[in-house]
């Protein structure tokens, strides 16, 4: 039982119990039900799933979720009969709302449409009143309201004289600026009603925000209750909020006709506190769409359907929690089939959404196609001519398999992705870190990638690594960052896919961390020590015996705690070995997905949690069951790379084509219904164009012919890398490779040397031309070479008509220079 002044809790139990609660008010009902469509109820939900109350005060209002025979869903709760079995505990009060009488245990039960649900229904502490409390009420209605964003009190300054923490996450802080700061200037304990806090917020005197919240309404309650009670701190042992739900967690609507009222589904926010406590706290929770015009929420709680179809996640924040629900908007079609198989995990999952969608998905792409596409994924190169005819001639119903197998099996896959890994673990030379330790840094990686290193064996070998940089190659990623926080944010994201950068100076806007965490993750790498090595090449990292780490806060000394977790038990170990084992565990929940998703990322060209280094409540998976079971299948292989990457690489999915299915649907690409047309990222497009030229690359610090996917460090570059949005490795963002196409990039292309040089130097239409005589078949081979198929009987015809009577090398020539710079060459697709 939490402990304030009794003055305080009548005051706040009587607010509360006078007015009722925000569930009965009139404008908080849901608008009125348009008739239902003739279609059966499969399913029933009742929400919350545990119906609890601990007060007076206490009210819950119930939200009843009916699932249709189409798979659609609908808020029935004005509809649905509840009944209490037992009124003396409790009773279903106007607007669906359960309240209590008096202390003991009871069933809800609850009936539509030939459907029955059963809720276990607690009351203790009916005849106790409401404590007030500052961090659990008062900061819930000034965040709900809107005061603590960054474009308002929230700012680092904050606005007009008057700063509040992001979000509330200093509550002690604000309790002092509000009471204690301007005394007599913002709260007036003799007036509380006179209070400036209260008159600006509401408009009353004249306010930048305007008037953010009703007079008489229930936020407005809440803050008179708590200044009539003495606005008084919160006790040092005020229980905690340990856990926030959404609920439902999915809905499925239909996209209304034209003219006719969207149909709205009411939800319900419940807070955990540390005691076992729980409330509804619906009407105080901070609810955002992620996409408007898919499904919007209004203060009322409830989420309608926009103007077309769609995904949008529905976020809600309440005190240091952000959790989200999904909205799926789809047209009406109740016939849509899907009747492709599903006999592949990753087709299945995904069929399971596109059907819920109504979203028809794209054909497979051709034998060509996949075959360029695969080839560019895994080996970072185009196929050969040869590879591309004997290919598409071969008949073998397994041969997309076999072909991914070969590639897997290729020494390009290991250059490929030993590049993608380097990205990630910042191989590349700089003030700190030598050209013969970034070498080294970089073969390190390559020869565990060719080994086929388990993913976690080498994640941890590089977190605990200590020694010197050149013989210990995994310490250069204590150089490439020796900043303790930025080191700290670098292994969130690289390996967990957890931006923290926000946290640090307050609570994070759009997720679930606080400061408290990433000063607590930080703490890991603060006894990182460092020194120079006997080569001036070389430097030490060593496990310094102290230090620690400051939380700007407290001021005090920040202890090591694993993100979301407890503080580990650090007898005998040492701080970074404590972490690689936890990040690598088996039930940490963001390694195994995060890399699942890397890896998919690389594939399609977007993650399904995309961008792929930004996990975060408010940028949810486009399909969690997808990349749920993509993670647990890496675990399962001990982390084989080469093992996910075949398995993605022979579903449907990965096989489709660009085109088909509902092309004009925003929703196709990211809920892979269709492949996503992708610009080559810069290596990978500097090797296709030496490739298909003939002419050898010359690159600094590598042989004569070696590919740029090759190139060991990320400060070594060219123009042509750089205009094209090679990563210099300075952060582990996926940002830094920039695929996105600009004017520079078209006119390097059309007016540079890199192509037109190359094809001066590879001389390839000379060489075909002397190989096969005839016109059309030097045609076909450049088709081959650039495209990766065979030319159409227009292409060919048109091309020809080019060529002048006498010598046709310039002609063709020019010819080769165009594909290089079509669209076709430079994306995958």
């Amino acid at each position: 039982m939490r402990t304030l002044p009794l003055l305080s809790t009548l005051v706040l139990a009587a607010h509360l119990a006078a007015a009722g609660p925000a569930w009965a008010d009139p404008d908080d009902g849901l608008p009125p039900a348009s008739p239902a469509p003739v279609t059966s109820v499969t399913g029933l939900a009742v929400y919350p799933g545990v119906l609890r109350l601990d007060d007076q005060a206490d009210r819950v209002g119930l939200v009843v979720q009916a699932t249709l025979g189409d798979g659609t869903t609908r808020d029935v709760t004005a509809e649905a009969s509840l009944t209490v079995a037992d009124a003396a505990v409790a009773a279903v009060e106007s607007g669906a709302v359960l309240a209590p009488r008096a202390d003991g245990q009871t069933t809800l039960v609850v009936r539509h449409a030939g459907q029955r649900r059963e809720v276990a229904v607690e009351v203790r502490g009916a005849a106790r009143p409401r404590q007030v409390s500052f961090g659990n009420d008062v900061l819930p209605v000034i965040t709900r309201a809107g005061c603590n964003t960054g474009s308002c009190h929230g700012a680092s300054r904050g606005k007009d004289g008057f700063a509040l923490s992001l979000f509330g996450y200093d509550p002690a802080g604000d309790h002092h600026r509000i009471t204690r700061e301007q005394v007599g200037r913002r709260i007036n304990l003799a007036l509380p009603e006179e209070s400036l806090l209260l008159r600006k917020a509401t408009g009353d005197v004249r306010h930048t925000g305007g008037g953010l919240i009703d007079p008489g309404g229930r936020l407005h309650r809440t803050l008179v209750a708590w200044l009539q009670a003495g606005a008084p701190a919160d006790p040092a042992d005020l229980p905690a909020l340990v856990g926030l739900e959404l609920r439902p967690e999915q809905t499925v609507l239909i996209v209304p006709a034209d003219g006719a009222p969207a149909p709205g589904q009411r939800l319900s926010v419940r807070a955990v506190y540390g005691d076992g406590a729980d409330r509804d706290v619906t009407a105080l929770t901070a609810l955002g769409s992620s996409d408007a015009s898919v499904a919007r929420v209004g203060d009322d709680g409830v989420v309608v359907a926009g103007g077309r179809p769609g995904e949008a996640w529905i976020t809600a924040r309440f005190g240091d929690k952000v959790v989200a629900a999904q909205v799926l908007v789809v047209p009406d079609d109740p016939g849509f089939t899907l009747t492709e198989p599903d006999d592949h995990e990753v087709d299945r999952l995904i069929h399971e959404k596109l059907r819920r969608l109504r979203l028809p998905p794209a054909p497979p792409c051709d034998d060509a196609t996949f075959l360029r596409r695969v080839t560019l994924d895994l080996a970072g190169r185009l196929p050969t001519p040869a590879e591309v005819e004997a290919f598409v001639a071969d008949a073998d119903p397994g041969k997309r398999a076999a072909l991914v197998d070969r590639l897997l099996a290729d020494p390009a896959f290991v250059r490929l992705w030993t590049m993608l890994w380097a990205e990630k673990l910042l191989v590349r030379s700089d003030n700190r870190v030598s050209p013969k330790a970034a070498l080294g840094y970089a073969r390190w990686l390559q020869e565990r990638v060719a080994a086929g290193v388990p993913l976690d064996a080498l994640v941890r070998e590089l977190l605990t690594a200590t020694g010197g940089t050149l013989d210990t190659p995994p310490t250069n990623y204590f150089h490439a960052e020796e900043d303790t926080k930025q080191l700290a944010e670098n292994t969130a994201q690289a390996f967990l896919g957890i931006r923290l950068q926000c946290a640090q100076c307050h609570n994070h806007p759009f997720d679930r961390w606080t400061q408290d965490d990433y000063y607590g993750f930080a703490a890991f790498f603060a006894r990182v020590g460092r020194k120079p090595g006997g080569d001036p090449r070389e430097r030490i990292v060593f496990n310094r015996g102290g230090g620690e780490l400051n939380h700007p806060v407290t001021g005090k000394p920040a202890a090591p705690r694993f993100l979301g977790g407890e503080e580990p038990d650090l007898r005998g170990k040492e701080r970074r070995e404590a972490l690689a084992a936890w990040i690598t565990a088996p039930d940490n929940p963001w390694f195994a997905r995060n890399a699942a998703n890397m890896m998919w990322a690389h594939l399609f060209g977007q993650g399904i949690v995309d961008e792929p280094d930004d996990v975060r409540v408010s940028n949810p998976p486009s399909n969690p069951a997808l990349l749920d079971a993509l993670a647990e299948r890496l675990r399962a292989s001990g982390y084989d790379v080469k093992g996910l990457v075949r398995h993605i690489a022979t579903s449907r999915a990965y096989q489709r084509a660009t085109l088909g299915g509902h092309d004009d649907d925003p929703g196709a690409e990211r809920n892979l219904a269709r492949a996503h047309v992708r610009r080559l990222r810069a290596e990978v497009l500097l090797d296709a164009i030496a490739q298909a030229t003939g002419a050898p690359l010359e690159l600094r610090g590598l042989p004569k012919g070696a590919p740029a996917v090759q190139i060991p460090d990320g400060a070594t570059t060219t123009d042509f890398l750089t205009t094209f949005g090679r990563s210099a490795r300075e952060s582990v963002c996926a940002c830094e490779v920039r695929t996105t196409p600009n004017l520079g990039q078209a006119l390097h292309l059309l007016n540079g040397d890199t192509v037109n040089g190359k094809i001066r130097q590879g001389k390839v239409v000379p060489g075909l031309l002397a190989e096969v005589k005839e016109p059309a078949l030097v045609v076909r081979g450049l088709y081959l070479r650039t495209l990766s198929r065979p030319p159409t009987e227009a292409e060919v015809a048109a091309a020809l008509t080019l060529l002048p009577a006498g010598d046709p090398t310039p002609a063709l020539e020019d010819l080769l220079w165009a594909l290089l710079n079509s669209r076709e060459f430079l994306f995958n697709h």
